[in-house]
């Protein structure tokens, strides 16, 4: 499997997280590798489930970094597609070595298109330049992005923002 499909499969079983307790995800996992329409061999599955658990080794700091990008929109708000795609995409841009962070932001956008409601793509392409681009309070840069030191790759972002609605924290 290429590794937008092997992506694509560990969105999927992210997405799973968001409707299932802690204690049902061991099943759940099973079930979706039994339930594939897409032939998974024992590398490609060895692979998904490496970057499922890793995601969520790091959940709670993934979804502070972002709480923290996403002004004033809260995690519980986020559409569930698009948490997904962001909590996968912000995994790859700051531990994940083997991933340049302009792919990951570009197959998290490709992703939120497929997937996603309208709007989506925008939504998750303006996130992930703020987790990108991090900016301190007073609107100065931050020397540093990624808590591993993981190296800037130079990715060119076009943002765009939601709308502000009553999804808005107060």
């Amino acid at each position: 499997m290429k590794r937008a499909m092997l992506r694509e499969q560990v969105f999927k079983l992210l997405f799973r997280v968001e409707f299932n307790t802690p204690e049902e995800m061991p099943e759940q996992k099973a079930l979706f590798f039994e339930d594939r329409g897409v032939m998974v061999n024992a590398s490609d599955r060895a692979f998904i489930e490496k970057q499922y658990d890793a995601v969520m080794e790091r959940l709670p700091e993934i979804d502070r970094i972002l709480e923290e990008s996403t002004s004033g929109w809260s995690i519980s708000r986020i559409a569930k597609v698009e948490l997904a795609v962001l909590r996968l995409a912000v995994y790859e841009m700051l531990w994940d070595e083997a991933v340049p962070v302009a792919v990951a932001i570009n197959e998290a956008v490709e992703l939120s298109r497929r997937f996603g409601q309208d709007g989506a793509a925008a939504f998750v392409n303006a996130v992930l330049a703020k987790v990108d681009k991090p900016q301190k309070r007073d609107g100065t840069e931050q020397a540093e992005k990624a808590p591993t030191g993981k190296k800037e790759q130079g990715a060119t972002i076009v943002v765009a923002s939601r709308k502000a609605g009553s999804d808005r924290k107060s």
